[in-house]
């Protein structure tokens, strides 16, 4: 039986094991998959011995995703924008790295949600790893245009600047003054404010008619981001529980060549989570 697992510190509230046992349920693969708990000093190492026991794949979670991305022999264009690694996939010598955080948030945004991004004025909130590892699938979406917003607004135009274009739009980057009077069709929160059960401190007025809210945090209600978003008039709102089943499901797809319907897992989820 073919083994994967979740590795990170910490690790036992890690949803992944459920999330891909449903969808082998669902695709008939037969595989095992578990959650392991590395020490802070000894990802390389687990990681070695998990594939010395015939492992052949992980993901990855905090505060491994930089260590993914240097053990790593080769790595996807979506790894090396986001310069981090949350899936692994091992062959022979080889590790391919993969980043499939903002692939998993442009499909729930996009086929969970039907909101397209094409053509939108796009906001993303936040400039650390989170925010960086969705540029690359936000910007081929199409959006009518990116900006990039963070706290320190030095770190939000270096950001943008990482990522210019010449054949499209380039993101453009800002502190969270600058949005005063602009208005954007979505707005997603890559900031670590929710964990600290808080929101942002924005603007008023940001959010266009019809707007949609997304915080790629997720909890049992509304996030504080989420309920200072419906203030402030945004007319859809979504956390990212979508974004986790999605971007499990791109890892499922990269190691077992199917795509899993994500949509009962999702629903399943949310349930659960709703009854606590």
């Amino acid at each position: 039986m073919d083994r994967y697992a979740v590795i990170g510190n910490p690790i036992a509230h890690s949803k992944s094991p459920a999330i891909h046992a449903a969808f082998a349920a669902q695709t008939g693969q037969c595989l095992r998959y578990k959650a392991i708990l590395a020490p802070l000093d000894g990802f390389a190492a687990c990681v070695a011995e998990f594939r010395a026991a015939g492992g052949r794949g992980m993901n990855v979670t905090v505060p491994f995703k930089l260590e993914a991305y240097a053990l790593s022999t080769r790595r996807t264009a979506r790894a090396q924008a986001a310069g981090a690694v949350n899936t692994l996939a091992f062959d022979g010598a080889e590790v391919l790295g993969d980043n499939t955080d903002g692939a998993g948030l442009v499909r729930d945004i996009q086929h969970n949600l039907a909101f397209p991004i094409a053509a939108r004025h796009v906001l993303l909130l936040g400039a650390g790893g989170a925010a960086r590892g969705a540029i690359l699938p936000l910007l081929d979406a199409a959006p009518a245009s990116l900006c990039i917003a963070n706290r320190t607004p030095a770190k939000a135009v270096e950001l943008a600047a990482a990522f210019a274009r010449e054949d499209s739009p380039s993101p453009t980057g800002c502190g969270f003054d600058a949005l005063a009077g602009r208005r954007f069709d979505v707005v997603i929160n890559a900031t670590a404010a929710s964990l600290a059960d808080q929101a942002p401190d924005l603007p008023h007025a940001l959010y266009a008619p019809g707007a949609l809210a997304y915080d790629m945090m997720y909890g049992r209600g509304d996030t504080p981001f989420l309920c200072a978003a419906r203030a402030d008039g945004a007319a859809h709102l979504a956390d990212g529980l979508g974004m986790l089943v999605e971007q499990a499901a791109e890892s499922f797809l990269l190691w077992r060549g199917v795509r899993p319907l994500t949509r009962p897992v999702l629903e399943h989820m949310r349930a659960q989570l709703a009854s606590g």
